[in-house]
């Protein structure tokens, strides 16, 4: 009896192509290798498990409609987790999370300049603490930004998006994106400040 066809020890460029022809048992490969990664970045977003849970599954459903138009520019990771942000995004706009309440940061996007007024809140998170403890810390801290900050943070720093694609993700404008991401940094600074002082522990 003929042994199930296996992808187990084939280097990624291969694994992609096969999928790519339409090769099933190829991109289930994929799926084994990086669907940790991916449900983790969906619940970065989204903070639900399962929320996220769906938004994976629904990354991975079209990236397999989508894979031929993945052509190699990035890692197959890099390409995956652009897909996972871009269904969460599309996810939280539907459920009506996608709105900016800071009247601040309004002001700024209406007005221009606000920031300019305002002191910036310096802080070093790594002093006097280990980097695992960070890690959590500033997981945790996430979670109690905004969605829409906590998307940009998501995208510009763990991401590395381009403040242009993150614009193109987001459908608004480049300043757009600085402005928040500025917002976003700031409140990410005071909360992760205020675990520094009161010594929080996770």
């Amino acid at each position: 009896m003929a042994r199930p066809e296996s992808f187990e020890d084939t280097d990624e460029p291969k694994v992609v192509s096969a999928a790519q022809d339409g090769n099933k048992v190829a991109f289930e490969e994929l799926v084994h290798r990086h669907g940790d990664k991916i449900f983790r970045r969906a619940l970065t977003m989204l903070r639900n498990e399962d929320e996220a849970l769906d938004m994976a599954q629904t990354a991975w459903i079209k990236a397999w409609k989508r894979i031929k138009q993945f052509h190699g520019e990035s890692t197959f990771a890099t390409w995956m987790t652009r897909v996972t942000i871009n269904v969460c995004l599309d996810h939280m706009r539907k459920s009506k999370r996608w709105k900016f309440t800071d009247s601040i940061e309004d002001m700024d996007e209406n007005a221009g300049g606000v920031e300019r007024r305002m002191p910036v809140i310096e802080v070093n998170p790594t002093e006097a603490m280990e980097r695992e403890e960070l890690r959590k810390k500033i997981n945790k801290a996430l979670g109690l930004l905004s969605p829409g900050h906590r998307a940009v943070v998501v995208m510009h720093t763990f991401e590395e998006m381009s403040y242009k694609d993150i614009a193109k993700a987001m459908d608004c404008s480049i300043g757009t994106v600085m402005s928040r991401l500025f917002y976003a940094r700031r409140n990410l600074a005071s909360i992760l400040k205020h675990m520094v002082k009161e010594g929080e522990t996770i």
